[in-house]
């Protein structure tokens, strides 16, 4: 059986992504009905900010790439501070809507990843805090479905510009 498989996990994007990059994971299945990273958290028994949760943000003037942007469950996104980092390009951000988000990615939200996304041409960002753990979890591609996976390697796969995503720092 491939690294990151087990008999109850039929294989996602994502997961087909990092088997194609030689990329060890660990992928964990719960109840699809959880769509919170606190959730997430409990159910796996790690700390929330372990959680990564990924949201499509637009620019506000309707031109441009979508973003998707890799932050902690336990942190809120600041579109004023991400629209302030080296590399995003536009100043005015807003988050889409679910109905944007699912139309966009072709995900439910709550499922959407960056790794089954990366053929989409989103521009994809990762809060700088990933930089300080060895690995973390995010979805896998589906509701249900979080792939524990090593940040360099992530980072390494996705391409993602670490950026600062909220005040405070």
């Amino acid at each position: 059986m491939p690294k990151g498989a087990n008999a109850k996990t039929a294989k996602t994007n994502a997961m087909r992504v990092l088997d194609a990059h030689h990329v060890a994971y660990e992928a964990h299945r719960y109840d699809p009905g959880i769509h919170s990273a606190d959730g997430v958290a409990a159910v796996l028994g790690v700390p929330t900010a372990h959680v990564f949760k990924t949201l499509v943000v637009l620019p506000e003037s309707g031109k441009g790439r979508p973003l998707l942007v890799v932050v902690p469950g336990d942190r809120e996104l600041d579109l004023k501070v991400l629209g302030q980092q080296p590399g995003v390009d536009e100043k005015k951000l807003r988050m889409a809507s679910q109905r944007e988000a699912e139309s966009l990615t072709g995900l439910l939200v709550g499922g959407i990843s960056p790794l089954a996304l990366l053929q989409k041409g989103f521009r994809i960002f990762i809060d700088r805090s990933a930089l300080d753990l060895d690995r973390l979890y995010l979805s896998g591609g589906e509701r249900g479905v979080n792939l524990h996976v090593a940040v360099p390697d992530l980072l390494r796969v996705t391409g993602a510009t670490p950026v600062t995503t909220h005040g405070g720092e």
